[in-house]
């Protein structure tokens, strides 16, 4: 499955949430974002309109690493 190209942080923290992840705190453009699912897990998210597609994926990859799950399926996850 393709990375979609435009989505933005705000777009992104709404479809993290689903996986359980809530706002803990935001220093300047950068928003922290932490979870309790499989254990606590942190990722930081630019609060950028659109985030950089290498950022994108290494945001997707942090995150299925820490579901043990691949990249595909989390997208699959969050995007249905």
């Amino acid at each position: 499955m393709k990375l979609p190209r435009d989505f933005n942080a705000t777009q992104l923290i709404k479809l993290l949430s689903k996986t359980g992840y809530e706002i803990s705190r935001q220093s300047g453009s950068h928003i922290r974002l932490t979870t309790s699912m499989n254990g606590e897990h942190h990722i930081t998210i630019p609060n950028h309109n659109p985030i950089k597609i290498g950022t994108l994926n290494s945001i997707l990859k942090d995150i299925a690493d820490h579901f043990q799950i691949t990249k595909e399926e989390l997208l699959k996850r969050l995007l249905d």
